[in-house]
């Protein structure tokens, strides 16, 4: 049986999917507007990279 914890997230992981999705569409159009002849393939790997960042940051500080 899963634990409760499990089921809790799974019943919530398409939320977490699409918050996530609009934070790159955020810093995407930001990224835009300051230079508008971007390479957005490049844009994308950077913003990804520092959100996998955030999320290893955001761990170490809640986990330790």
């Amino acid at each position: 049986m899963k634990k409760l914890e499990q089921m809790e997230l799974e019943g919530h992981r398409s939320e977490i999917i699409a918050d996530v999705k609009s934070l790159v569409e955020k810093y995407r159009a930001i990224f835009d507007w300051d230079v508008p002849e971007i390479d957005q393939n490049v844009a994308d790997k950077l913003i990804l990279a520092e959100i996998r960042k955030a999320l290893e940051d955001i761990e170490k500080e809640l986990l330790g």
